[in-house]
């Protein structure tokens, strides 16, 4: 029997709020448990802002601040300053956001933070829908995808925003996909983000039964199903080094994933196709990337390749003291 590697202790507790099914409350519950009592939780306007309870009563067993919509990366800044200059820099700071508030609203403040490679963690918990406020598209909404911004016959007809490669583009240490239904995967990522410094980026599938239409007891395994169809693939890369930390062995059409919510049902067959060209183009980059890399580290480790001596010039050897002619000067008309 394997051996479990989650955390028991539980810094989330009973007495939130969230739907039934709600995928972003189990992904806080894996995270924590990832990160540790110490951490510091900056969240802006989202399901999450909501979920803990009313004040002054909390689910969450760690500090917590709340921020306006746009300046989740930018407050989560700040407060890591502000411990710095305290001598405890050695708090984790954590931005948990929505897509909507990460894709969309407060992506410059992300952008911004990232480049200057600031030391906190962003969470981004991508429910693929401004869920909170009813259902309306974000950048993150994937294509042809039911919203109350998005009804039948004006289905969003452009591809989600790839934020994960965005944030892999400012060079920053680590970035990684996560998803609850894998929850030892989930939680060694969060570990390894915890130990590192700098900005480090997490992307969290996170199922949202309202907003996606399905039974709420179905949540995990339509999460599995997203990662089983390679539609949500599970990696990370470190120091710009990509690689894949689970595959499916058998894995399932994106048919079965898609038709397992209401939010698709009115999907043709062409598009379906359509989407699984799409998804197997990018699970196909992904693995190029992955072995181009992975070649290239192993480049790096192996020994060098030592020379043979050179071989004696046959001619006789030239005297030591060597006498150059000097060059007549130069004469201009």
């Amino acid at each position: 029997m394997a051996k479990l590697t989650i955390p028991s202790e539980e810094l989330m507790v009973g007495g939130h709020v969230a739907c039934p099914g709600c995928g972003a409350a189990l992904a806080m519950r894996l995270l924590l448990k990832g990160l540790g009592p110490k951490a510091v939780m900056v969240i802006p306007a989202c399901c999450w802002a909501v979920i803990p309870g009313a004040m002054p009563g909390t689910c969450l067993k760690v500090s917590t601040v709340f921020s306006s919509f746009e300046s989740t990366a930018a407050m989560a800044s700040g407060i890591k300053a502000g411990l710095r200059r305290t001598g405890r820099g050695d708090v984790p700071v954590v931005g948990f956001a929505g897509d909507g508030g990460t894709a969309d609203i407060g992506i410059q403040a992300l952008s911004g933070a990232a480049e200057r490679n600031e030391d906190f963690l962003y969470v981004c918990y991508d429910n693929e829908a401004y869920m909170n406020t009813g259902i309306q598209r974000s950048g993150s909404t994937p294509e042809y995808s039911w919203t109350t911004t998005t009804p039948r016959g004006l289905e969003k007809r452009t591809s989600k925003k790839d934020m994960p490669m965005i944030l892999d583009a400012h060079r920053i240490p680590y970035v990684a996909t996560a998803n609850p239904s894998f929850p030892e995967d989930f939680v060694a990522k969060a570990k390894k983000a915890a130990s590192l410094k700098g900005t480090r980026y997490l992307h969290i599938l996170a199922d949202c039964p309202t907003g996606w239409k399905h039974d709420p007891s179905q949540m995990v395994e339509v999460g599995r199903l997203a990662t089983m169809s390679h539609l949500f693939p599970l990696y990370e890369i470190e120091e710009g080094r990509l690689r894949i930390t689970w595959a499916p062995s058998n894995p399932v059409p994106v048919e079965k994933y898609l038709r397992a919510q209401g939010r698709f049902k009115d999907l043709t067959a062409e598009q379906i196709e359509e989407i699984q060209a799409e998804v197997k183009a990018r699970w196909e980059g992904l693995k190029a990337r992955e072995a181009r890399e992975k070649k290239a580290v192993e480049k790096e480790a192996a020994p060098p390749e030592v020379s043979a001596a050179p071989t004696p010039h046959p001619a006789a050897p030239v005297s030591e003291t060597v006498y150059v002619k000097p060059s007549p000067p130069l004469h201009f008309p």
